[in-house]
């Protein structure tokens, strides 16, 4: 399968794709370098980008590409967070109209899932079925979008309903651009236009005429399905899309992959995913370390030159707890009491009562929650106390070790968690959670069997209040 890898984990994923079977295509300069590559404008099966917070990826391909690739993941991180999305990107499908308001239709298309649909695209004001495609931005909601402006795509064509001929802007030749049209004006079945995509530049003739041959099928089994089709159902299959989360081992894992291939700090991609003066910081060190100065003075001056843009003890923190789905939940800011020999300790104040689930006691605003657990620790011991210091029980939260980030305290929720009671009665909670989470593909066996362990190890030691 082909790939195609951009970002900050771009040199990592690359190592760790070309090692389980991948070939990678449409290499940046930098790639080509580092790993010998040839020229390759192939598409790809598989496009690889950075997420907007990078702490990960977002993966756009074909159903095979987007399987092969969590399962290396799976494979190869030990707390590797994966979310597919089990709607098809672009895909066209034959929805039920379930309701509409001033703006919108609201289009059932699978099951579960509902689209938007904007009102003055609907053809029929009395229609309940009608024909839409998920649009590609924004993509991964929970609620997708719509439109009834079908297109079917390939990788050097796109066939849109009732348009015209056009050329990527991407392709710049002009010679070449009237090449494409002019055969788009040639190929394009009765109804449909044809958009020429930047690959189509580097296609010889045959090729381009037999991509177009495999669409207009694509489209005569549209037209087919359409009739007959039990609505909701996919008629046409898109792309599929995947969110991908590196925790802190994963993370770790990713530094030892580029470091095999070229020099590199450790804690590499976490000091990327900081950003800012701290990213910008790295790469001058690391141009260091290709010079060949010594890793120890390099990473001292490094270390000396970041220490400011990160947290100290005393300091004011805000904490990120990432749920398995993606959901972010800011618990709040905390005072970080120790910071210290890899001891992490912060103090919140809880704001509004409420009720300790688990617990059987009440929550009071004023409450004191007291934080504790160590960096590379699977787990954060939280005790919580009246304002007059009486103890109103623990909980202990299974989670990927945590992440101490110039503004915030991050860590990935592993669902499971410990409650000890004032009456010192200990339970475990929504084990179910993680079971369902694994069998979703959320999460994969090494991540499941390590909170197992975690939990049991927790009770065996016995813990208490402290």
């Amino acid at each position: 399968m082909k790939a195609k890898v951009r970002g900050v984990y771009a040199t990592a994923l690359t190592k760790l794709l070309l090692d389980n079977g991948f070939e990678v295509v449409q290499p940046s300069q930098t790639i080509k370098a580092r790993f010998g590559l040839m020229d390759n404008n192939e598409p790809p099966d598989l496009k690889i980008r950075d997420k907007h917070d990078l702490q990960g990826v977002v993966a756009l391909g074909t159903k095979e590409a987007i399987n092969a690739f969590k399962t290396v993941l799976h494979e190869n991180l030990d707390d590797v967070v994966t979310r597919t999305w089990g709607v098809s990107v672009d895909g066209i499908y034959k929805g039920c109209v379930v309701g509409e308001d001033g703006r919108n239709v609201y289009v059932k298309i699978e099951n579960e899932t509902v689209g938007v649909l904007p009102k003055q695209e609907k053809p029929f004001e009395s229609q309940s079925e009608i024909l839409v495609q998920v649009e590609r931005k924004p993509v991964g909601r929970k609620t997708p979008f719509l439109t009834a402006q079908l297109k079917v795509v390939g990788n050097c064509a796109i066939l849109v309903q009732n348009s015209r001929i056009g050329v990527s802007l991407k392709i710049r030749d002009i010679a070449k651009r009237a090449e494409l049209y002019a055969l788009g004006k040639q190929l394009a079945p009765m109804g449909w236009g044809i958009i020429w995509r930047e690959p189509a530049a580097y296609k010889p003739k045959e090729a381009l005429e037999s991509e177009v041959a495999a669409l207009a099928e694509k489209v005569k089994i549209l037209s087919e399905k359409a009739s007959s089709a039990l609505a909701p159902s996919l008629l046409v299959e898109g792309s599929y899309f995947m969110s991908v989360e590196f925790p802190s081992m994963s993370k770790r894992k990713l530094d030892m992959l580029r470091a095999s291939v070229t020099p590199t700090l450790d804690g590499h991609h976490f000091y990327k995913s900081c950003g800012g003066n701290v990213s910008a910081a790295l790469e001058m060190a690391e141009k260091l370390l290709e010079k060949g100065q010594s890793p120890e003075e390099v990473k001292r001056l490094f270390k000396g030159q970041i220490a400011a843009e990160f947290p100290e003890e005393g300091m004011t923190v805000n904490v990120e707890h990432v749920k398995l789905s993606g959901a972010v939940f800011h618990l709040g800011q905390a005072v970080l009491e120790t910071l210290n020999n890899g001891e992490v300790c912060y103090c919140r104040t809880i704001k509004a009562n409420g009720f300790y689930d688990g617990l059987g006691t009440a929550k009071e605003a004023g409450d004191k929650a007291v934080s504790k657990t160590r960096l590379g620790e699977w787990h954060i011991i939280t005790n919580y106390y009246a304002r007059d210091g009486v103890w109103k029980g623990a909980y202990i939260n299974i989670n990927t070790p945590v992440e101490v980030y110039p503004n915030a305290l991050r860590y990935v929720d592993l669902e499971v968690d410990i409650s000890i009671r004032p009456d010192g009665e200990t339970k475990v909670l929504d084990v179910e959670k993680l079971e369902k989470a694994l069998e979703k593909g959320l999460i994969g066996k090494k991540v499941y069997e390590r909170v197992k362990a975690e939990v049991e190890e927790i009770l065996k030691n016995k813990p208490c209040q402290s």
